[in-house]
């Protein structure tokens, strides 16, 4: 395998489990030194065991400022900088409209716009010449899917963003860039499945490709935009939905 990330500072936000956790494992078998976040000591402790070469977890919640904080401070104190930063962590909670409240709308666009904002603006300290941002996506955020208003529209705010970040942080040479995954094989799409007869045919039957993404789909595209092999692609959200977004 190769090393692209050798030497590399790579922080991963929501890396206990899924795409976070699977690209955390990828990029630290490619040489990246790995700070991840998650809430839950005990999953953090496990992926910490999963990733292995020498990953660091720091427990904290990302809509905590204080906690983003504090991952900063021990990245800061052990490496002076980071190199490449996958804000990931998010949540995803359909709700039709007439049933949002307040709280709903605070727990989503609070993880999936607010703590991703604030996970990249206190990364810029430390982010060197040329690092770069990967912000975590949804197809849906360019689609109209029913009920779960508020999550499409969530995830079109990150688009937004990396729209706007490029520009303003272009004369430091750090890029930025979206993943937005589909239907991804994860933990708890799958109990959501095991729960809802006939759910997972289907949403793979509306897949050109005709299945769910891996974790590893996923992941690789995660690196592919992290890494020198994308080193002219800004601004840009890569789909990784088996033509879904597309077709």
């Amino acid at each position: 395998m190769t090393k692209r990330f050798e030497g590399k500072i790579v922080v991963i936000t929501g890396g206990s489990d899924g795409i976070g956790l699977a690209s955390a494992q990828r990029f630290a078998q490619e040489g990246a030194q790995i700070y991840i976040t998650a809430r839950r000591q005990a999953l953090l402790d496990r992926a910490i065991d999963q990733i292995g070469h020498g990953a660091v977890g720091v427990r904290g919640d990302v809509t905590n400022l204080a906690d983003l904080a504090s991952l900063y401070q021990r990245v800061e104190r052990d490496h002076g900088k980071v190199d490449v930063v996958f804000a990931n962590a998010g949540t995803h909670q359909p709700v039709p409209l007439e049933a949002i409240d307040e709280a709903h709308f605070d727990a989503t666009f609070g993880l999936n716009v607010k703590a991703l904002v604030f996970t990249v603006q206190k990364a810029l300290p430390l982010m060197t010449e040329g690092a770069v941002i990967v912000l975590n996506g949804s197809i849906a955020g360019s689609k109209a899917y029913p009920d779960q208003s508020l999550y499409n529209a969530s995830k079109a705010a990150v688009r937004s963003l990396a729209r706007s970040w490029t520009n303003d942080l272009k004369d430091r040479g750090i890029r930025v860039n979206v993943v937005s995954p589909g239907a991804t094989e994860t933990p708890l799409l799958r109990n959501h499945f095991d729960a809802n007869p006939g759910a997972e045919e289907a949403v793979v039957n509306g897949v050109p490709l005709g299945r769910l993404a891996r974790l590893e789909d996923v992941a690789r595209a995660v690196l592919f935009l992290a890494s020198s092999d994308s080193s002219f692609v800004a601004g840009h959200e890569l789909f990784v939905d088996g033509g879904v977004a597309a077709v």
